[in-house]
């Protein structure tokens, strides 16, 4: 029996009938890897919070949450709780090590500061470190900035997005795996037959609704352009969740396009969203390379997304979607505009562009990879 524990600050919920829930990008991943191991323990965060409907269970009995406190946040508060929970993190992760064939620490996260040094120097057990972020940002926070530099100076393996000038040779570029073989068969599907005019435009944004991730500068963005171009578009679907909700919906009201909040979604239907939609705007100001990203061009959703991390290593400007270089209201409003130009002829070329490219995305492939390149 090959048994693999992952440590992560993945978000998982209690449901009222008992059953637990997870972040549902993270759990369709590790439910994809029983493909490879007979048993998965995932030491994670349960939170004690009402599930968001993009929450999603475990589909086997072989895979157990080992749940730890939910710690973290900006508050000086928030981080010094990372830290008192260090000699209970550590026990949990000594006692799950012993009990297992490899391990997955998917970093960067606050606890990873005291973890990653753990593993470094006192576990032998193999496994593999997965770095999700921005491998080259800059201004990364201390605690960020501290693990890149631990992960480069071990010698287990770290999978990280994008490829990179003097990249070091434990650090492999592996894509993010979202999607299934049906995916990409339906996504086949619905490139073939997208319907595109350059009269009636459907947008999106898929993620959290904080300035972080751009929300607020797309809003000002569409609220920018002239009226010409406002009727060009049809509607707005803003997909996520966030504290700011009403403020972001309040803000969106005061324009003439047809914004639509639909807070969080499942799996399939955020895919629908993809599926009726033209564009997908990610005007984020540092990012590793999300899943989103992949999941939409599948469905010829076609991406403005910044020109951050590894983004531009699948995505070229004007080519397969659009970079933003810089991260401003007239930057996004440019590129909105280069959209509502396009024809039918130029934007089909653009969604079918590589099509067999996106594979690199699913799960098969991505655990073909591990098996292959990290339990070796």
């Amino acid at each position: 029996m090959k048994t693999l524990t992952i440590i992560s600050h993945t978000e998982h919920y209690m449901q009222p009938n008992g059953s637990v829930v997870g972040l549902g990008s993270t759990v369709t991943e590790i439910n994809h890897l029983l493909s490879i191991f007979d048993k998965i323990n995932h030491i994670a965060m349960l939170h004690s919070v009402v599930a968001p409907s993009s929450a999603l269970p475990y589909v086997s009995e072989d895979i157990t949450l080992i749940p730890i406190k939910a710690v973290g946040g900006q508050g000086i508060m928030d981080k010094f709780s990372v830290i008192a929970q260090a000699p209970k993190v550590l026990s949990i992760v000594s006692n799950a090590l012993k009990e297992t064939d490899y391990f997955q620490f998917r970093a960067p996260t606050g606890i990873g500061v005291y973890v990653i040094p753990y593993l470094m120097f006192f576990s032998a057990k193999k496994g593999w470190f997965k770095y999700a972020g921005n491998w080259n940002q800059k201004n990364a926070p201390l605690a960020y900035r501290f693990q890149k530099w631990l992960l480069q100076h071990q010698d287990r393996h770290v999978t990280i997005n994008g490829s990179w000038h003097n990249q070091k040779n434990q650090c492999l570029t592996f894509e993010n795996p979202c999607l299934s073989n049906d995916d990409i068969l339906k996504g086949n599907s619905v490139v073939k037959n997208k319907v595109f005019s350059n009269k009636s435009i459907i947008f999106c944004f898929v993620g959290r609704l904080e300035e972080e991730k751009g929300i607020g500068l797309l809003i000002d963005a569409f609220k920018s352009l002239k009226e010409i171009d406002v009727s060009r578009i049809s509607h707005i679907h803003i997909v996520g969740d966030g504290k700011d909700f009403r403020t972001y919906k309040t803000k969106a009201r005061e324009s003439k396009l047809n914004f639509h909040f639909h807070g969080f979604l499942s799996r399939k239907a955020v895919h629908d969203i993809y599926i009726k939609s033209h564009v997908i705007v990610l005007p984020s100001a540092s990012e590793g390379f999300p899943k989103v990203i992949a999941e939409a061009l599948n469905f010829g959703c076609l991406p403005i997304v910044s020109d951050v991390s590894g983004i531009s290593n699948y995505i070229k400007d004007g080519v397969n979607g659009f970079l933003l270089n810089a991260i401003s209201v007239e930057a996004v409003a440019l590129k909105l505009q280069n959209v509502l130009k396009l024809s039918i002829k130029d934007y089909a070329k653009m969604i079918d562009f590589e099509r067999d490219a996106i594979k690199r995305f699913t799960f098969n492939y991505y655990n073909a990879r591990v098996k292959n390149e990290l339990l070796k």
